[in-house]
């Protein structure tokens, strides 16, 4: 079966905009049942143009967040889940810059009833999914990554079990999904369902991939047939290939950072090694006219045998009292 690659932003965002198939996607990956999900209004897009002078519509990188109500073994509890794709290892400053606008967005709020008759608003917690389309630096071929955060005593070192309101505010737990890890990786169901993700299973077109439907459970199926409706979309292709034209130039750009900073690097270096020879001829000019001295030289012949005029001895020695 023919599908439209979902690592590209437009047909990520198609697939997502199904609310059965996003609920179906996001429970699997968080571990919970996602009972109501909302997509929440998009006022953290960032739009990429390549080419003002075009009328045609460009591609956006879009930041996919969703007001849920998620239900754990202990609870039920509202939550912000925002899902980002990163396809360059650059793309770290701009999550950093996009979660800090997430804790400081007054809309992140919650109001419940107190025991009072009043209202109370409360901050809604963050669950964030990093969808990486390049591997990490230092861990390798695991594809998902739930990083969990665990209360501890300081002084006894014991695991807190208790989970407190402040405390879940003010930090997080993340999903990091790794693109280039899921390639043959089918452990469990989760691996099996993000396996529509897996780049080895391009055709000789990038923008589609050829997957086995028999291969995914029945639960996971939409999926799968939502992304094969994609490919019959004409603007979600064009996007796909404006998308790829803006990856290029931006590769590129960081090509040129990258050989820009080698250059200054290596301008430096050489700097600084020709500040130390100098340095080191200078002191060692400086003990050759000290020990002439001592040998009861005037600064007469100590000009004439190093060829330098009075004044730039007389500076030679200043320079070395100084120092």
């Amino acid at each position: 079966m023919l599908i439209a690659n979902p690592i590209y932003d437009v047909v990520f965002k198609y697939l997502m905009e199904d609310s059965k198939v996003a609920k179906l996607l996001i429970g699997s990956i968080i571990g919970a049942e996602v009972l109501e999900l909302e997509f929440r209004p998009k006022s953290f897009t960032t739009s990429v143009h390549l080419d003002p002078l075009s009328i045609k519509p460009t591609f956006t990188i879009y930041h996919l967040d969703f007001s849920a109500k998620i239900k754990t073994p202990a609870e039920e509890k509202l939550v912000i889940i925002e899902v980002q794709k990163a396809k360059l290892a650059t793309d770290i400053l701009r999550f950093r810059q996009y979660l800090g606008k997430q804790y400081s967005d007054k809309k992140n709020v919650y109001t419940i009833q107190t025991q009072e008759g009043g209202n109370k608003t409360l901050a809604l917690p963050i669950i964030s999914i990093y969808f990486l389309g390049h591997s990490l630096d230092s861990i390798h071929d695991i594809p998902v990554i739930h990083v969990n955060r665990k209360y501890i005593d300081a002084y006894s070192k014991a695991e807190i079990s208790q989970k407190d309101y402040f405390i879940e505010c003010l930090s997080h737990d993340s999903y990091v999904i790794s693109i280039q890890d899921l390639k043959t990786r089918r452990r469990n169901e989760l691996e099996i369902l993000l396996s529509v993700f897996d780049q080895s299973n391009q055709t000789e077109d990038q923008h589609i991939l050829n997957v086995r439907e028999e291969e995914f459970p029945e639960q996971f199926r939409s999926i799968i047939r939502r992304l094969q409706k994609a490919v019959e979309v004409p603007e979600i292709r064009d996007n796909m290939e404006a998308e790829d034209t803006y990856l290029e130039e931006l590769e590129n750009q960081e090509r040129r950072a990258l050989e820009a900073e080698r250059i200054a690097k290596e301008a430096f270096n050489q700097i600084a090694e020709e500040k130390q020879r100098a340095e080191e001829a200078e002191r060692k000019i400086h003990g050759s006219i000290q020990r002439m001295r001592n040998a009861g030289l005037s600064d007469t012949d100590i000009c004439s045998f190093l060829n330098i005029s009075p004044l730039e001895l007389e500076q030679m020695t200043n320079s070395s009292n100084d120092k």
